[in-house]
């Protein structure tokens, strides 16, 4: 029998401490606020400690259900710095 080892997603579309911190602000319980969005609570708790990404339209229901911008829950993307070499040289 072969082991199963689960790994978290590569990319989350939620920050988990975010959605932990409105979450918590709101005064709702894992379980109340997985009532509002229409999940389980075992998939909002794996939303908040990031082993599962929510779905952009999870992440808008649950940014609903807490009366916040989705963009305040979102990961935030990091972009890599540009590369000066491929700038055109300014004579």
């Amino acid at each position: 029998m072969t082991s199963r080892r689960r790994s978290r997603p590569r990319r989350l579309y939620q920050e988990p401490e975010a959605v932990t911190w409105a979450r918590e602000k709101s005064g709702l319980t894992k379980r109340a606020l997985a009532d509002l969005v229409g999940i389980s609570e075992q998939l909002m708790g794996e939303i908040e400690s990031g082993w599962r990404s929510a779905t952009p339209v999870n992440l808008q229901k649950i940014a609903t259900a807490l009366n916040c911008p989705v963009v305040v829950l979102e990961r935030k993307r990091l972009f890599e710095a540009p590369d000066p070499s491929d700038d055109a040289a300014v004579g």
